[in-house]
């Protein structure tokens, strides 16, 4: 008996990072003891009263029924006010925020909401390959811009109307950059509205990483006239350490939300009511908490420079995010080389560049997730790599 596939998967692979973590494992079992410095995902803990709310929720007998498919007003109203204190952002609580199972699930909602087949959309390069592979899913086309160090990664619009936007219809943006870590300026904020709405194009802004290692986050939604062409995903991911929690936001013009509604609606039956009150708490927590984060990712990073000194990288002090981006030294033919090369000579995992697209393709992207004595160990690993070559 033969089943096959559609061709929608055609061309989708299993994400690299699936693969990558079996083949740890199998090294792992064979003695290895692989240090894991690829993964962005936060090993420290949310706020303890974030974990105290979901524990005494989860105990009453009347939360364990389905929930509203637009999230519970305690979360909306959350998001709504952590919005405006934040980043200054005026987002009304019933028409436009709605919560997400993670922001991940934001993408294909809305590429499934918006994309025929045939459509164009323009997806940075480097940039999280779930964009692409969303869209692809959605029987889109994907449209690469090229993102490059020398214009602090930011788009070339004028080679973007030169090139043609007839059938663009969806363009993705991510600043904090992941995974070159490039702040966004309010100017190269000011010009994404202004192409949004002079092309018709839909800006959606992915904003996960804002309060990493960053002293002023920034909303494109902050933007004047930013609703008529823009919505922004945001995540407890990152910002909370509740990566597992699956919690994310979707806020845009109300137009926009009940569009997507129409689809996600259709894909799920809400979130657990308790795992919603704990994000609820979450989003109160005052800048201290961020502050307390930051000054461990602050101290982790200062190791992961020393880390890439070693391995001769060349790498800018001013990246926002949980990872550090990092140019290799030209004796590497690409970034795969050298991660495969200290993988299985030193046991340290760091991510090439090039899964992030061809434009990553001479460079690594390493994590500050994990504790700084794994950093203390993998440094010593590759000092002795270093010494043996």
């Amino acid at each position: 008996m033969e089943i096959k596939t559609s061709k929608r998967l055609k061309g989708i692979g299993e994400y690299y990072f699936s693969q990558k973590l079996r083949e740890i494992e199998e090294l792992n079992k064979a003695g290895k003891d692989i240090i894991n410095l690829g993964i962005g995902s936060p090993d420290l803990a949310p706020h303890p009263d974030v974990i105290k709310v979901l524990q005494d929720e989860a105990a009453k007998p009347n939360v364990h029924a389905y929930q509203s498919y637009k999230g519970s007003p305690v979360l909306r109203n959350a998001m709504s006010e952590w919005y405006k204190k934040r980043y200054n952002v005026d987002l009304n609580a019933d028409t436009e925020i709605l919560p997400l199972i993670g922001s991940k699930e934001g993408i294909m909602h809305i590429c499934m909401t918006y994309l025929d087949k045939g459509d164009e959309v323009l997806v940075p390069n480097p940039g999280y390959p779930t964009y692409t592979s969303a869209v692809k899913l959605a029987s889109g086309i994907c449209r690469e811009y090229k993102l490059r160090e020398k214009n602090n990664y930011e788009p070339d619009f004028d080679k973007l109307v030169n090139e043609g936007l007839k059938n663009v219809k969806l363009m993705f943006v991510n600043y904090p950059q992941m995974p070159t870590g490039q702040l966004p300026s309010g100017e190269l904020f000011e010009k994404l509205v202004r192409f949004g709405r002079k092309h018709n194009i839909l800006i959606i802004h992915d904003n996960p990483y804002s309060f990493i290692l960053n002293d002023s986050p920034l909303s494109l939604l902050s933007m004047d006239g930013a609703k008529e062409c823009v919505i922004e995903l945001n995540s407890l991911s990152k910002s909370h350490n509740m990566a597992g929690w699956r919690v994310g936001i979707l806020c845009g013009a109300k137009e926009r939300i009940d569009e997507v509604l129409r689809f996600k609606s259709n894909m799920d039956s809400g979130m657990f009511l308790p795992v919603q009150l704990a994000a609820a708490r979450a989003l109160s927590l005052g800048i201290d908490w961020h502050d307390e984060v930051n000054l461990v990712y602050r101290q982790r990073r200062e190791k992961v420079f020393e880390l890439l000194d070693l391995l001769e990288c060349i790498y800018s002090k001013k990246q926002a995010g949980m990872f550090v981006w990092a140019a290799i030294p030209g004796k590497y033919k690409n970034g795969f080389e050298l991660t495969d090369e200290v993988l299985h000579k030193a046991g340290v995992f760091i991510t090439p560049g090039g899964i992030f697209g061809s434009a990553g393709d001479k460079y690594v992207r390493v994590s500050l997730c994990s504790k700084e004595e794994k950093f203390e160990e993998a440094i010593t690993r590759i000092k002795k790599l270093k010494s043996e070559n």
